[in-house]
């Protein structure tokens, strides 16, 4: 254990300290808010030129608790599963690529020596689902501070506008039934458990891979596409929560993750009943520990073999090789 922290730690400060790390965590939120901004801003200041008259029951009456709650479930939904499908992409590839990097370059020998395979794809792993969250954390707090700073700098026909917005939001918040804390627990476990579920996946085609890079396209696609086929599924499920293709895609771990969180904000148990979210939820934890075991079998006959072109029967085979 203490060795697999040690390996956790390793990851995590080599890629907080990096200089894209630090550039990319705090450019992001700068972009988004300043661009949330602006749309505002612009629209406040259009709509009070066209119809000044008008303009000011437009910003005090609310839409409808159907209307308004309805969008805003779809944005939500919609919001929370893109990120965490890119987020799965993102640092999931990151994983592969350092598995893949440390093989080729020798450094993995060095490090099976003093560490077994199984602690050294876990410490890889959590380290850098470690940064994820952390970037994404300060990502959340540099919004805020940013949008808390533009609203102090903001004209009086803006903050009037953001004023009825608000209040707007939360009468659909408040009607619609939206549940907030729900949603946010919800997004942080699939967040973490839909990553781990993917990463433990990259590592394993990380240690397999070789110098031929068409081969690793080859070792990829299978692990890559159910995360793309999520997204198409969400198209879908966002539109139709309670289609057979929605609910049977909200258990699946391999779509769970995003497919869910498109559906939860419209309802729980409205529209994904209790038993629903709790098996999705246990599944996918299953799903987790079962992939672990899959690719810990995997990386530790792959990580250590060179020149020699691998495939999905070979790894099969690994699996179950004592």
């Amino acid at each position: 254990m203490n060795k697999t922290w040690l390996i956790i730690k390793r990851e995590y400060l080599t890629r907080v300290r990096s200089r894209t790390f630090l550039l990319s965590t705090i450019l992001t939120p700068l972009f988004f808010a300043g661009l949330i901004f602006t749309v505002s801003y612009l629209t406040a200041r259009n709509a009070g030129e066209a119809a000044p008259g008008i303009a000011g029951n437009i910003l005090t009456s609310p839409p409808s608790g159907n209307e308004g709650g309805k969008g805003l479930a779809y944005g939500i939904g919609y919001a929370s599963s893109f990120a965490i499908y890119i987020i799965i992409l993102i640092y999931g590839t990151m994983v592969m690529r350092g598995v893949s990097e440390e093989k080729t370059n020798r450094v993995a020998e060095v490090i099976i020596s003093s560490v077994k395979p199984f602690q050294l794809m876990m410490g890889k792993i959590v380290g850098i689902g470690a940064v994820g969250l952390t970037q994404f954390l300060i990502w959340i707090i540099l919004l805020l501070m940013f949008s808390a700073g533009l609203f102090l700098l903001a004209p009086a026909q803006f903050l009037q506008q953001a004023g009825a917005e608000s209040n707007a939001v939360s009468f659909s918040l408040s009607t619609a039934g939206v549940n907030l804390p729900l949603i946010i627990f919800c997004f942080v476990f699939y967040f973490l458990f839909g990553y781990l579920f993917y990463a433990s996946l990259f590592a394993a085609v990380g240690s397999a891979v070789n110098e031929d890079a068409q081969d690793n396209q080859g070792l990829l696609l299978p692990v890559t596409m159910p995360i793309v086929l999520a997204i198409v599924i969400m198209m879908n499920a966002i539109s139709d929560p309670t289609s057979a293709l929605a609910i049977g895609a909200s258990l699946i771990p391999f779509f769970s993750p995003v497919v869910m969180m498109a559906r939860i904000p419209f309802g729980v148990p409205a529209v994904v009943p209790w038993w629903e979210l709790a098996l999705s939820m246990l599944l996918l934890l299953s799903g987790f520990l079962l992939t672990t075991w899959v690719s810990a079998k995997i990386y530790r006959t792959g990580i250590l073999m060179y020149g020699k072109k691998t495939n999905w029967r070979e790894m099969w085979r690994w699996i179950f090789r004592s």
